[in-house]
Order: structure tokens, then sequence, then C-alpha cells
């Protein structure tokens, strides 16, 4: 039978196998507890980040279609201006045109004129 000395050995080593594994399990559980609350830390960034997008998401939607808006009023208020603009550009190249036919008609003209006037003087004053 074992003796009372080897008894407390093996109770001693007991002890001290307990308390090693006491220290363990806390420490794995401390190690645990700061993974968590990085993990936690990291999720509420996210969420943050999350949050800033949806808002910067929103504000973008607004001011497009506030954009669309502008963009649809002034071509409400400048459209009918511009058909306006063209229809007078078109009846001013037209004037131009008519100018420029009357202006070659008149020179023409004046042309045959000077030739059949000094054809005239010419034929008056007996000049060959």
């Amino acid at each position: 039978m074992a003796s009372l000395e080897d008894i407390f050995l093996a109770l001693g080593e007991l002890k001290g196998g307990v308390d090693a594994l006491r220290r363990d399990f806390q420490e794995e559980k401390s190690t645990a507890h700061e993974s968590r609350a990085t993990i936690h830390r990291r999720l509420d960034e996210q969420a943050e980040e999350i949050a800033k997008v949806r808002t910067d998401v929103a504000v973008d939607g607004e001011i497009t279609a506030q954009v669309r808006n502008e963009v649809k009023a002034l071509k409400d208020t400048v459209g009918p201006s511009l058909e306006e603009w063209k229809r007078m550009k078109t009846l001013g190249l037209g004037i131009a045109g008519l100018l420029a036919l009357g202006g070659l008609s008149v020179g023409a003209m004046l042309m045959w004129a000077s030739d059949t006037a000094s054809g005239a003087i010419r034929h008056w004053l007996k000049i060959p």
C-alpha cells in the first residue's frame, strides 16, 4: 500500500497540475476576451463606415435629383429661346443671301451699263 508521503506527493502533483490548468484557462479566457473586444470594435467601425456611405449615397441621390430638376427647368426656359434664335439665324442667313445676290446683280448690271454707256459715248464722240 502507498505511504502517506506518496499520497501527499501525488496530491501535490495533482494540485500543481490543477493550478497550471487554471492558469492556462485564465490566460485563454483573457485572450478570448481581448479577441472578442477587437472584433466588436472592428464591427462598430464597419457599422459607422456603412452609415457614412449610406448618408453619402442618400445625399448624392438628392443632389442628382435636384440637378435633374434644374436642368429640366432650364431646358423648359431656354428651349423656346433657342428655337427663336435658330429661326432668327435662318432668317438672317436668308437676308444675307438675298443681299449678296442683289449686290451681284447690281454689280453685273453696272458692268453691262458701263460697257453700253462707254460704247454709246465712243459712238457719239466718234472714237474708234
